[in-house]
């Protein structure tokens, strides 16, 4: 592999060269990884989806939730078995290989494919960490508003915070952000619906359960950008000491979350109605519990905010070393690689903070990344690689399934592109 000629790295710095069960793994426990799953995947769409569920109804939201949960869950395992196949036919110690999304799409199309899978990691993790940084600052400037706008807040007091975790190299050294931000999430999600639910006198009145078939491809982007995070599956798998037990733990944990997500979406939609802002928090009365409930959530966010960021230092770092003038200058001046790299994480950082200060709607920004990047991300790619590199084993069905969700895939992210332009 390419991999091996120093033309990439993992997304992952492993700690264990052999985990437990004959796979090279790394450190990580079960907990560790569902930790890193979860916060991997939950991030600010969930708090665009009342919003979504207005456009859309609360059932056909519930529905396109669980049905973008499903689907995630089955490309991701795809992404599972094409490393799996790859390694099985490996034939020079095959539990030191570390494949890559990056090294799928070189081993399906060449240097063209690594480039293309790179470039689509890029710009749905960049997507969703913008985000991110929106959603922080539009809640901060929500309980301080006399004090900074919320592009200030961005720079001012996100992107300090960021330049520094963004000098933690590891997802295992992540962990404690990881877990300590999913439970801010749990406890301010939990504050969020009981809220919700407060302001729930007639639950079905004036709340519609489907908004006609037009409606359906905004909620539905919305619902996959909720199920970002998907370029850390295979470092997530290849992170745990214990591999073969990483489908368990995935699926557990996307069953649990298209639940809470479920519930979540109803509960604002059913609270606010037409009412219902692009970001949920946004509706909350402006007194000390629900500032409590928006700061809680943009703690939480911060510290999702360097796992969501891994797999794009990661590319750029890769690009860096295999350049020429970089690798000329790191063996003739000392400390010019650590510095190097270091740099272009604070650079990266605050060229989408910038880029977060000129977002005008939050909710049409997920929805676009949701139907376009994330779309060719999660579902196309995958299949492509299925049925590439495990297409002479599959059966019939197999197969159908497989094209079933890359015509799919496409035909979304075309509609979505479409959306954009026309709308301008």
């Amino acid at each position: 592999m390419a991999e091996a000629k120093g033309e990439t790295a993992p997304l992952l710095a492993r700690e264990d060269p052999k985990g437990r069960g004959g796979a090279a793994g790394g450190g990580a426990t079960w907990a560790q990884t569902l930790g890193n799953v979860v916060v991997s995947i939950v991030g600010t769409g969930v708090l665009g989806l009342p919003y979504a569920f207005r456009a859309a109804g609360w059932v056909a939201g519930s529905i396109g939730v669980a049905a973008a949960g499903c689907a995630t869950l089955y490309c991701m395992l795809l992404l599972v078995d094409c490393r799996d196949k790859l390694q099985e036919e490996e034939t020079d110690e095959p539990c030191d290989v570390h494949y890559t999304y990056g090294d799928l799409g070189e081993k399906c199309f060449g240097t063209v494919g690594r480039w293309l899978t790179e470039i689509l990691i890029l710009f749905s993790q960049a997507g969703g960490s913008v985000a991110y940084l929106v959603f922080i600052g539009e809640n901060l400037h929500s309980v301080f508003s006399q004090s900074m706008t919320s592009a200030g807040f961005i720079f001012a007091v996100l992107l300090p915070v960021q330049i520094a975790l963004s000098f933690i190299r590891s997802l295992s050294s992540l962990s404690p952000f990881s877990i300590f931000a999913d439970v801010c999430n749990v406890l301010a999600m939990a504050m969020v619906i009981r809220k919700d639910i407060q302001l729930i006198d007639h639950p079905f009145a004036n709340r519609s359960a489907f908004n006609g078939v037009m409606a359906i491809p905004f909620s539905f982007g919305v619902a996959v950008f909720c199920f970002e995070g998907f370029s850390m599956t295979l470092a997530l798998e290849s992170s745990m000491a214990e591999r073969k037990k990483f489908r368990w733990v995935l699926s557990q944990a996307v069953v649990g979350i298209i639940f809470v997500y479920s519930c979540f979406g109803v509960c604002g939609y059913l609270a606010y109605g037409e009412g219902t802002k692009d970001i949920i928090t946004l509706n909350l009365p402006n007194n000390w519990s629900s500032a409590a409930v928006k700061v809680g959530l943009c703690i939480a966010l911060a510290f999702t905010f360097p796992v969501m960021m891994h797999p794009i230092h990661e590319i750029v770092e890769v690009r860096f070393r295999s350049s020429g003038c970089f690798q000329k200058l790191s063996h003739s001046v000392p400390g010019a690689e650590w510095l190097g790299l270091h740099s272009s994480r604070i650079l990266v950082v605050t060229i989408l903070a910038v880029v977060a200060s000129f977002i005008p709607a939050f909710g049409s920004f997920v929805s676009f990344v949701g139907s376009t990047m994330c779309a060719l991300l999660s579902f196309v790619l995958p299949t492509f690689f299925h049925l590439n590199i495990v297409g002479s084993s599959m059966n019939l069905w197999q197969r159908v399934l497989d094209y079933s969700f890359l015509l799919f895939g496409l035909g979304f992210a075309g509609y979505g592109v479409f959306t954009t332009l026309s709308s301008h």
